[in-house]
């Protein structure tokens, strides 16, 4: 396999956990300060979407 795309499929879970935790606090800052609670919801959602894809691709 070509070494760059070695590379770039190593970073691809990092990068989405990095996502994931950015959707996780700002979902809850949205939900806490009551600013659009379903914005909010629906990033925690996507956050535990991430998660679940990053826990496919390394198992």
């Amino acid at each position: 396999m070509n070494p760059t795309l070695t590379a770039i499929a190593g970073a691809a879970p990092a990068i989405a956990m990095l996502g994931a935790f950015a959707c996780l606090i700002g979902g809850g800052v949205m939900i806490a300060r009551k600013r659009d609670r379903r914005k909010g919801i629906l990033m925690l959602v996507m956050a535990a979407v991430l998660i679940g894809n990053v826990a496919i691709w390394t198992l």
